[in-house]
């Protein structure tokens, strides 16, 4: 299948002559690290389907897709019968202790103010609960920062599907061209590339950069606080930094 996505830089390389209105981040693993909740709840659900835990790498690996799609990467075919009651026992559990086992990463407030004082809008597609990203936003003092929160409950299919960054263009009344979406995953990659949207990776996940150059991206970056000097507004290493680090990432396909 053809690769090519409209009103992308050319892949692999930072570009500064960007005029993106939006950005738009995946949640786990691009701003914030929730795998030791995500492995506690994970576990527990499994428990109680009578399912033995899984050791916390392999649960990791899972973060990003939805819940029926955690169980089917851990434990195959049968996912399809229990993926309700695993579904029940891991948000009751997350509703419990999810907010206090979830790092925002130290970072992340800089970016987005830096971007916020660019003119930029911001928002965040996951496949997590809205409503627990907003709880976990505020409490961390950063909520003010998103226009809009598009999670799990908004939308009909997760990601790759690209409906919820669809979505999240309408009510930001912004064209694909004009969008940068940022997220460590592959879900994340074909859900921009899907939507026609920029793509930005980031490595705080578990996906390396043989696995992001799958998809069409601008840049590779370490983490998110490479991204506002990718964006030419400063940051905290310089555009020349950013630059080279980025152009270490093997080549895009």
């Amino acid at each position: 299948m053809s690769m090519s996505m409209p009103g992308s830089a050319d892949p692999g390389r930072p570009h500064h002559t960007f005029s993106f209105k939006a950005v738009i981040y995946d949640f786990d693993y691009t701003l914030a690290d929730s795998s030791a909740g995500v492995v506690h709840c994970a576990n527990y659900a499994l428990e109680q389907i009578g399912i033995p835990p899984f050791p916390p790498g392999r649960i990791q690996e899972t973060i990003g897709l939805s819940l029926s799609g955690m169980l089917r990467h851990l434990i195959g075919e049968e996912a399809d019968r229990l993926a309700a009651a695993f579904t029940k026992h891991f948000v009751s559990r997350a509703d419990e202790v999810m907010t206090q086992m979830t790092r925002i990463y130290p970072f992340v407030p800089d970016v987005l103010r830096y971007i916020n004082q660019a003119g930029m809008m911001q928002g965040i597609v996951s496949t997590k609960y809205r409503y627990r990203i907003e709880t976990i936003t505020a409490i961390s003092g950063i909520r003010e920062y998103f226009t809009l929160i598009v999670g799990g409950e908004d939308i009909k299919l997760p990601k790759p599907d690209p409906s919820g960054l669809q979505m999240a263009m309408s009510r930001l009344g912004v064209d694909p061209e004009a969008v940068l979406y940022v997220g460590d995953h592959l879900v994340d990659a074909e859900a921009a590339w899907r939507a026609g949207v920029s793509f930005a990776a980031v490595l705080t996940g578990t996906t390396g950069p043989a696995g992001l150059n799958k998809f069409p991206h601008i840049s590779i970056l370490r983490d998110v606080s490479q991204l506002p000097p990718l964006l030419g507004i400063g940051g905290e290493e310089s555009e020349a930094e950013a630059e080279e680090e980025a152009e270490a990432a093997e080549p895009a396909l």
